[in-house]
C-alpha cells in the first residue's frame, strides 16, 4: 500500500504543483495581441510556467516585479522552450532572451526592467519585436 501511494504521489507531483487560473491582461505588441496570465506575487512569479507543457497561441506570462531592477529568470522545470523580454516601467523592451527547458542559467535583463514577459520561443522573432520596441496595456494592472 505504501508503494502505491508513493508512487501516486510522484506520478501526480507536476499536476498538484500547477498553480490556479490566474488573472489575465490583454497586451499590444503593434499589430500583434497578447494574452498574458499576470505573476504579481512572490509566490506566482516563483511558480511561472513550471510544469506546463504548452502555451495558447499568443499567451504568455507577465511578471510585476516589486520594484524596477536587473531580475533574472530561469527554466527550471519549466518544459517548454520560452523567450523572455525584459521591459521597463513604460513597457519599452530592454532585451529578449530565449531560455532552454530545464536549464538553471540566469538570463538577465540588460538595464532595469519592471516586467518580464514570457512567450513560446521564437514569437518575439517571428514578429519582428525586440530592444526598443513598446508593448501597450500594462497601464490595466493595478498598483500594489
Amino acid at each position: 500500500m505504501r508503494s502505491l501511494i508513493l508512487a501516486f504521489s510522484l506520478a501526480t507531483a507536476p499536476v498538484l504543483a500547477q498553480q490556479p487560473p490566474l488573472r489575465t491582461v490583454e497586451l499590444g505588441a503593434g499589430m500583434h495581441v497578447i494574452r498574458a496570465e499576470v505573476a504579481d506575487s512572490f509566490a506566482t512569479r516563483m511558480q511561472g510556467l513550471m510544469h506546463r507543457t504548452s502555451l495558447p497561441p499568443n499567451g504568455g506570462m507577465l511578471f510585476v516585479f516589486d520594484e524596477v531592477g536587473t531580475h533574472c529568470m530561469w527554466m527550471k522545470n519549466t518544459l517548454i522552450p520560452l523567450s523572455v523580454a525584459f521591459l521597463d516601467e513604460r513597457g519599452a523592451i530592454a532585451n529578449i532572451a530565449d531560455m532552454q527547458p530545464r536549464s538553471e542559467q540566469s538570463h538577465c535583463a540588460a538595464r532595469p526592467a519592471r516586467y518580464a514577459l514570457e512567450m513560446t520561443q521564437g514569437w518575439f522573432a517571428q514578429r519582428g519585436l525586440r530592444a526598443g520596441a513598446r508593448l501597450r496595456g500594462l497601464d490595466q494592472l493595478a498598483p500594489r
